[in-house]
């Protein structure tokens, strides 16, 4: 089945319609409006996987529904700076938006958790928990409450931990340096004497080679070399402890989401699981092949230290403790990711983890 049967088809089922060929001709313009919505990412083009999620989200819309709901997309910077695309959703300047959600976090903590935090979960048990434990509707009352609808729309998978222009051995060499590093992880950081940054990303080099910033983190080695940071520092660590599954959201405006068709709202939300989906499998694809270049450019991988992951570790729960003790919404989304990530592991270091380490053995020995 092509994307846009499979698109039609779910967004007919979901509204509770006919079947097309049973509908008058009257019916089936009042099902489906012409609508025109904008789309600001937060991204530039120039970082394809992110950017493309939602190309590819309003592509499978405008598919679906025969051109009749169209969403314009528009690069971070275009018509929205970048790091404000959210909250021109809420105030309704555009319809509509991709970006991670904890570029807000200093309008509520909990905003954090719908992206990533520190030591929390890969990839594929944040899937579990927003779709099977019960995630996404608890950030659809959040949202709700923000102005906005939000649903998973991107997933990079666990993170580098990002260049440096200087070894980072141990605790004392993160003290004093000035580093660009997105969400909750700024504040562990600053416990340890970091000082963190929010930057864009198309300011992130300029920034590094400035000496404005000594360190940067971004995704992985995918976007890292098209952002060509290993021009500008050369030590690589891994991994990033702090966006161990990090998901990308798209958002809506609430009332202009709710004025959907309801066959428009389900066409929406499952081109986002389909952005969700190829994203993480465009990264798994991708970084490989651009680490080995990054190496061949003379980049440097190094692993953060047993000693910086433990104090980095102690240093997160005391945050976390610190703000759950005054954020409600944040103590009741991260108490229910923690509930779900005890269980969870229970079953992936039994045969998930036992099973890729083998196989990671036999990659080391050849056989592969």
């Amino acid at each position: 089945m092509d994307r846009r049967t499979f698109f039609k088809k779910a967004g007919v089922a979901s509204a509770g319609a006919l079947a097309p060929a049973a509908l008058a001709a009257p019916a089936i313009a009042q099902e489906n409006p012409k609508i025109n919505w904008r789309l600001s990412s937060a991204f530039p083009q120039s970082l394809d996987v992110l950017y493309s999620a939602a190309t590819g989200i309003a592509d499978n819309v405008r598919e679906a529904t025969d051109g009749n709901f169209d969403i314009q997309v528009y690069a971070g910077g275009e018509i929205v700076p970048p790091l404000q695309v959210l909250d021109a959703v809420r105030d309704g300047t555009i319809e509509m938006c991709h970006t991670p959600s904890y570029y807000y976090i200093g309008q509520d903590m909990a905003y954090g958790l719908g992206t990533a935090v520190p030591f929390g979960m890969n990839a594929r048990l944040k899937n579990s928990w927003l779709y099977q434990g019960g995630g996404n509707e608890l950030f659809d009352e959040f949202f709700a409450e923000k102005g906005v609808w939000g649903r998973p729309a991107g997933n990079t998978g666990a993170q580098m931990g990002g260049w440096f222009a200087k070894e980072i051995n141990s605790v004392e060499d993160m003290k004093g340096l000035k580093m660009r590093i997105a969400g909750l992880a700024g504040q562990v950081m600053a416990k340890l004497g970091v000082t963190p940054q929010q930057i864009a990303a198309g300011d992130v080099y300029s920034a590094l080679e400035r000496g404005t910033i000594d360190a940067t983190e971004f995704v992985g080695p995918y976007d890292d070399l098209a952002l060509g940071l290993v021009k500008v520092a050369k030590y690589y660590y891994y991994p990033a402890w702090w966006e161990g599954g990090p998901v990308i959201h798209a958002f809506s405006n609430l009332e202009k989401f709710n004025a959907l068709p309801a066959n428009y709202q389900q066409i929406l939300t499952d081109a986002c699981d389909v952005a969700n989906l190829n994203m993480l499998a465009r990264y798994d694809a991708e970084n490989p092949k651009a680490l080995r270049q990054l190496v061949a450019d003379g980049a440097v991988l190094k692993p953060f230290s047993e000693e910086i992951l433990d104090a980095c570790y102690a240093a997160s729960q005391e945050t976390f403790a610190e703000i759950s003790a005054e954020n409600a919404w944040f103590k009741k989304i991260y108490d229910s990711q923690q509930n779900f990530k005890k269980d969870a592991y229970l079953w992936m270091q039994l045969a998930e983890f036992s099973f890729d380490k083998y196989m990671m053995v036999q990659q080391r020995k050849g056989n592969l």
